[in-house]
């Protein structure tokens, strides 16, 4: 049976599949990974810890929560959060390794590959934030204390979620085309009060020019516009030479990242904070690194680039959620410089949910029931979630 998803899949051939430029190539964790181990004695996971993960920059692959990059993953949107009350601006998955207690790693938030296509036409992700403080230490401490003996102490065990106090955090991407992606987040607060809540979706570059000498050329993310209609950011990599390593030319240009709404464009640039990863008098390649979102929400340090350009970005929304209620925001991330980026992007949700309802109700067993039908489906969605950039 011919479908629109079945159409984009024979479309996409040849060395750069179109439908597969961009996608939920992005791990939720990159930390303690042995792509990111450079230690003398190969322990990965306590070389880069989830507490330095937000401080040193990565050079394989990056992480985030609900993101997508290209596929070669040189520029990365994702999701960052804070509830106003945790120590940590959350920008990825939490975890445990069997050196704190656990039976092995084993991460410890709750998020889910709600939908996707094959060529990602339509994806959908959902990620369930408390409201109160994320309990970091009770989680390692009660977990060292078992020992690896008996059932592991998770986030639900601690209480968090207690009164339903907690937002679900729901990101959905459809594309206009395969560059050109609409991005909608919408945070529903699930509690019996109204809580605050700060989204920052994020855009960054991959740090690929950090690893030699001197150092390669750097791309630029910068401040494009500003207005009451919308905030647009230029990631900007046109004068990169192609990346090397790969048999045809692979360049991105230039990308307008398109946001609605109130917020507050932040720079910064992916570099590693020398002094706190190496400790000592370690300098800095830049005064602005990689933490710098972190210390200037939570901390409210004054290390965010004045002049709003750098290798890192986010659009700072702080919103106060009432109870029940929900707010959406709306993103576009297209190669195309545009004056009106949302006028179509309802009916382009509308016309992806449906093909993406299409393709799966031909793919389904014709005797399967509404429940099987739906668990085949986000048994799909998790796979296809699932797939990662390996440089």
């Amino acid at each position: 049976m011919t479908n629109s998803e079945s159409v984009r899949i024979a479309e996409n051939v040849g060395e750069q599949p179109p439908w597969w430029r961009w996608g939920p190539y992005l791990s939720e964790r990159s930390w303690g990974t042995v792509r990111e181990d450079y230690s003398p004695n190969g322990d990965a996971w306590r070389y880069l810890p989830h507490d330095l993960a937000r401080s040193k920059a990565y050079r394989w692959g990056e992480d985030g929560l609900a993101g997508i990059c290209d596929r070669y993953q040189l520029l990365v949107f994702a999701l960052g959060l804070w509830n106003g009350r945790d120590p940590i601006l959350k920008e990825r998955a939490f975890g445990l390794d069997m050196w704190e207690g656990n039976h092995g790693e084993d991460v410890k938030d709750y998020y889910f590959y709600l939908d996707n296509t094959p060529t990602h036409s339509y994806m959908r992700y959902l990620y369930k934030y408390p409201q109160g403080e994320y309990p970091y230490q009770e989680l390692i401490r009660e977990n060292q204390r078992r020992a690896g003996s008996g059932a592991e102490f998770e986030l639900l065990d601690t209480g968090i979620f207690k009164d339903n106090r907690y937002f679900d955090v729901e990101v959905e991407y459809a594309k206009v085309s395969p560059d050109d992606i609409c991005i909608r987040i919408s945070a529903h607060n699930r509690g019996p009060d109204a809580a605050p809540l700060h989204i920052l979706p994020q855009l960054w570059f991959r740090n690929t020019w950090a690893w030699s000498e001197p150092r390669g050329p750097i791309p630029t993310i910068r401040l494009l516009k500003k207005a009451g209609v919308y905030t647009c950011l230029l990631a900007d990599s046109s004068e990169l030479p192609p990346l090397p390593g790969l048999l045809f030319p692979y360049q991105l240009g230039k990308r307008y990242l398109y946001a609605d709404g109130d917020c507050t464009p932040l720079f910064t640039n992916n570099e590693t904070h020398s002094q706190r990863v190496y400790g000592g008098h370690a300098a800095n390649p830049s005064p602005y690194v990689k933490d710098a979102f972190h210390r200037h929400i939570i901390n409210g340090e004054a290390c965010v680039n004045p002049a709003q350009t750098g290798t890192k970005s986010c659009l700072h929304y702080r919103l106060d959620i009432p109870a029940g209620e929900s707010v959406q925001l709306t993103l576009r991330l297209t190669p195309t410089a545009m004056q009106q980026p949302f006028a179509d992007i309802g009916r382009v949700f509308s016309q992806r949910r449906a093909e993406a309802d299409t393709f799966y109700e031909a793919l389904h067993p014709p005797k399967a029931t509404l429940e099987e039908r739906r668990v085949q489906r986000q048994a799909l969605a998790g796979l296809l979630w699932s797939k990662q950039v390996y440089s």
